[in-house]
């Protein structure tokens, strides 16, 4: 449970936005288009260019990728861009802009976005063959025609990223899949890839709790056409179909990169116009009613299962318990203050600087205290899915009536069902969704909220 993937990989499409963004807005100088207004122009088109790039899929590159796929890319992008560069002169009423300028400025652009995105390509490339960086660890499991075709892929195109670890065979007598789990463990594996068609259902699902539980990425190889997994994703290492089991949205870029400055900008306004006058009146009150800090800090685990200080204002009574046990209706630790600020969730909002500082998001998997993730993790099936991304104020789950105490294993086994949900079919319309209903919910109160 303590294992973390430390890559950088997640730097590369952001870097390729800005190249991109920046060789469309240095180029527009390089021409007389004749533009009454360069500032105007220059935020339609970098808007348009990331919304036609996103429909795309412009930067959906991976290390499979092969370059007629590329090229297909770059053209379907040219060809939309310069769509809605023209329709710049008609939307904006610009009828003294030079055609010919514009259609100079757009070969320019293409030959440098395709230079810089081939140059990109091929350095990381080389990048992963020759100094072998970038790579991720894999087993196979299986020994199939198909399994022994994708170990030779492993092995002789290093450009991939991918270093083979270890094939285990299941038609041998020694096999187990602890020896398998032991082994991911105990050599830091990254990438476990299955043959299908050699494991049973009962093998499958204890490989898919295996990697939900654990953090690691599990992906089928289909020997035959039957399907084992819910949500699938379907693509080719050169010639081999490979199946990932679970597709997260916010691991894109993209989606990461709006769901953080969505994060950023309803954090500030809250810290801005809440929090600035709202923070003296409480830290007053809480300091009149008992002895102690104004805020409450305590050790949670976040994203990639981290620890982090999740800050909150003190609603109990100092006392050596609170890390250990959650609050219970009545709880004699509560304050009267304390008890109001809970029943409204007020006593929530110092984790709008968690929001800000990047270890939360506002909507997300609440997160537990450390000794509960701990438990949690042995008992419930799938509760470490939760740590793939980071955890929030607020989540579907609260606001689907699983928040407060876990007086059953059935209230928790709800909660990351609810949140694994969230994880597989996040959308920024699904959070807006959920910041209502959660603003609905303080009003109309809540039956656990205590």
């Amino acid at each position: 449970m303590d294992y973390k993937q430390g890559r950088y990989s997640n730097l590369i499409k952001p870097i390729s936005y800005i190249l991109d963004l920046a060789i469309i807005n240095f180029a527009v100088f390089l021409f007389q288009i004749n533009l009454t207004n360069h500032y105007l122009f220059m935020a339609y088109i970098s808007f348009l260019w990331l919304i036609i790039a996103v429909r795309n899929k412009f930067y959906e590159i991976n290390r499979s990728t092969k370059v007629i796929p590329i090229i297909a890319l770059l053209i379907r992008q040219i060809v939309l861009f310069l769509l809605v560069l023209y329709a710049f002169i008609g939307i904006f009423k610009q009828p003294n802009i030079s055609r010919l300028a514009l259609a100079n400025y757009l070969v320019i652009v293409f030959i440098l976005v395709t230079f810089v995105k081939f140059l990109t390509y091929f350095l990381l490339n080389k990048y992963r063959s020759v100094l072998g960086g970038n790579n991720r660890n894999v087993i196979v499991i299986g020994n199939t025609d198909k399994t022994n075709q994708l170990i030779n892929i492993f092995n002789h195109k290093l450009n991939f990223g991918y270093k083979f670890k270890k094939q285990f065979c299941i038609n041998k007598e020694e096999f187990s899949l602890e020896k398998c789990f032991n082994y991911i463990t105990e050599n830091s594996i990254d990438e476990i890839y299955a043959s299908v068609s050699e494991l049973s259902n009962k093998q499958i699902n204890r490989l898919i709790d295996f990697a939900d539980n654990n953090l690691r990425e599990l992906k089928f190889i289909p020997d035959n056409k039957d399907i084992y997994a819910k949500k699938l994703k379907y693509e080719y290492y050169d010639y081999i179909p490979i199946l990932s089991l679970r597709s997260i949205s916010l691991q894109d870029s993209v989606n990461k990169f709006i769901k953080r400055l969505f994060d950023i900008l309803f954090s500030a306004f809250i810290i801005i116009f809440v929090l600035s006058w709202l923070t003296p009146i409480l830290a007053i009150l809480i300091k009149l009613e008992s002895k102690g800090p104004v805020f409450f800090k305590q050790s949670r685990n976040g994203f990639n299962y981290e620890e982090f200080d999740c800050f909150k204002f003190r609603s109990m009574t100092p006392n050596e318990e609170a890390h250990l046990y959650q609050v219970t209706k009545g709880d004699l630790r509560v304050t009267k203050v304390g008890a109001f600020i809970r029943k409204t969730s007020i006593d929530e909002l110092p984790q709008f600087f968690n929001v800000l500082f990047g270890e939360m998001s506002v909507v997300g998997p609440r997160p537990h205290m450390v000794s509960h993730t701990n438990m949690y993790a042995q008992r419930i099936d799938k509760f470490m899915v939760r740590h793939f991304v980071k955890p929030g104020i607020t989540g579907l789950a609260q606001v689907s009536g699983f928040r407060g105490e876990v007086e059953t294993d059935k209230d928790i086994i709800n909660r990351v069902k609810y949140d694994i949900f969230y994880i597989e079919n996040w959308s920024l319309l699904l959070d807006i969704k959920i910041i209502v209903q959660t603003f609905i919910n303080i009003f109309k109160g809540e039956k656990k909220a205590y």
